[in-house]
């Protein structure tokens, strides 16, 4: 196979399955190492951005799923019927900065952080599937240990945690907020 018939067989798979598929899947299916998908996906993605397509590919660690440009979601919206979905409260929205820097995180840390409870906002954010439970502390009650999702990534448009903005850097940004006003 040439490298065309290659990523034209990606493009198809990834259009076919949805959900983020892993590089290795994909590798399995074309007979082909791990590595020189890899290549080609950076490739595809290069490709992609390059010519402006429609979709994108996005990456999420080591797995890959095509996305619409979020530039045109205001053409698109236009196709769907408005859904009432409703944004993360700012109790939420904390409860899940703390759980992204901090993971893995229990709640009675992230209570201390925050200053009062995070029954509400945790059960939130496990029902949209941002966090997951990822163990319990081994000491009294084991409480449970809490870290971000796949979903969270593909939320904010990270391919990792690493792709965080630095917390100085976000601090920097809020000084800068408060002076202004």
């Amino acid at each position: 196979m040439d490298s065309r018939e290659i990523k034209s067989i990606i493009e198809a798979l990834l259009f076919t399955w949805g959900d983020p598929l892993e590089a290795k899947d994909i590798a399995s299916i074309l007979e082909l190492n791990k590595e020189e998908v890899s290549n080609i996906m950076d490739e595809m993605i290069d490709e992609f951005d390059y010519n402006m397509r429609g979709v994108k590919i996005i990456k999420i660690k080591d797995s890959y799923q095509l996305g619409t440009r979020p530039e045109h979601f205001s053409w698109i919206k236009k196709l769907s019927n408005p859904k009432t979905v409703k944004g993360l409260s700012n109790a939420a929205l904390e409860t899940l900065s703390i759980i992204a820097y901090r993971q893995p995180i229990i709640k009675s840390d992230i209570e201390a952080i925050r200053g009062v409870r995070c029954d509400k906002a945790v059960e939130t954010l496990m029902d949209r599937e941002l966090i997951k439970e990822i163990g319990r502390l081994e000491r009294v009650g084991r409480p449970i240990l809490y870290g971000t999702t796949d979903d969270f990534l593909r939320a904010f448009g990270l391919e990792t945690l690493e792709n965080l903005p630095p917390l100085n850097e976000l601090m920097d940004n809020l000084d800068n907020i408060e002076e202004e006003e």
